[in-house]
């Protein structure tokens, strides 16, 4: 029995686990470069920041799903954005696994930096001064990494 279990558990590992790896979209720069503008290839592939206020989701209050521009995984919902006076669109929550973490050590602070999981484009950080209703987080995240699709 328990060696049936352990087979069971090892090929429910590696099944789940190439079913993620499938999912990954990974492509060269150059790839990234045809389909993505330059301000856009900056923000996603080389980690870079739209000026503040800039973004045109920054004050933008649609209903619908907000998509990572390179490959189409839908990341928030109009449902967690709040205005968070900061200059970028700001969301509470995240759909699903769409969203990773990484830790961020640049220009002598740690943050949280957010990225979509499936492309690895880089999307902006999470900090821990969101809503204290919801989740307390803000996901402060670029314009330029973001698609926005309306609800029906």
């Amino acid at each position: 029995m328990k060696s049936k279990l352990s087979f069971f558990t090892l090929f429910t590992v590696f099944f789940i686990g190439s079913i993620s790896a499938q999912k990954k979209i990974i492509k060269t720069d150059a790839e990234w470069k045809k389909i993505l503008t330059p301000a856009q290839y900056q923000v996603l592939r080389k980690a870079g920041t739209e000026p503040a206020f800039s973004g045109k989701y920054d004050h933008f209050y649609k209903k619908g799903t907000y998509y990572c521009a390179a490959c189409n995984t839908p990341l928030f919902t109009s449902k967690s954005k709040f205005d968070s006076g900061s200059g970028w669109p700001s969301f509470d929550n995240h759909i699903g696994n769409n969203v990773g973490f990484h830790e961020d050590d640049k220009y002598g602070i740690t943050r949280t930096e957010i990225i979509c999981n499936i492309c690895d484009g880089h999307l902006g950080h999470m900090f821990m001064d969101g809503p204290k209703k919801t989740t307390g987080k803000r996901y402060c995240v670029n314009s330029l990494a973001l698609k926005f699709k309306k609800s029906q």
